[in-house]
């Protein structure tokens, strides 16, 4: 249960890159929209790079005996762990997608996937129940609103689709899709999709 803490906690601590992207536009800190984008490639590069080392060179660094062993899940030891699909789908949005948009999209994964994950039960379900469609439902439309408030269909479309991303389970064979993956991704398309072809 403790570990478990620790992972959602290191979840919710990815929408600090949001925090810092707005936070430095506030400021005029010189952190430009584009600025942004190389550094988030920069990361799911070093991402890409820990994961590699980690299971082809099985180089054991203190930060996958200090840190690796806690705060991943037992399935994820010999395949590319779910942080690796946070920062590659988190990076997605930002390169394709406007502020208003990729913005939300982050927090969606960063917090409404914990939040969700706290009504769950943890167990493997083709859709997960009710309670916690309906939780991630709610929490990714409050975070949508202040960023896409003039287009709340946008608001409807990105937060239904973080919450089929989170609840229906996308399964090819024995590889599951991971909603790391997910969740960014389908938010920020169903947004952009109403923002640029449903008439206001």
């Amino acid at each position: 249960m403790a570990d478990e803490l620790k992972r959602r906690l290191v979840h919710a601590s990815g929408s600090g890159l949001v925090a810092l992207y707005l936070l430095a536009n506030a400021f005029d800190l010189g952190l430009s929209w584009t600025r942004f984008r190389i550094l988030m490639v920069v990361l799911a590069l070093g991402t890409i790079f820990l994961e590699f080392t980690r299971l082809h060179l099985e180089l054991e660094w203190w930060v996958y005996q200090r840190l690796y062993e806690t705060l991943t899940r037992e399935y994820e030891q010999e395949q590319f762990a779910g942080y690796g699909y946070y920062m590659l789908s988190m990076t997605v949005v930002v390169c394709l997608f406007q502020q208003a948009i990729a913005l939300p999209a982050m927090l969606m994964l960063s917090l409404g996937d914990p939040i969700s994950g706290t009504v769950s039960d943890d167990t493997l379900k083709r859709v997960k129940g009710p309670k916690v469609l309906g939780t991630m439902f709610l929490v990714s439309a409050i975070i949508a609103t202040p960023f896409l408030y003039e287009t709340p269909l946008a608001v409807v479309a990105a937060a239904l689709g973080a919450t089929v991303a989170d609840g229906v389970t996308v399964q090819f064979g024995d590889y599951i899709v991971d909603d790391n993956l997910t969740i960014p991704i389908y938010a920020g398309v169903l947004a952009w999709l109403v923002v640029e072809f449903v008439p206001v």
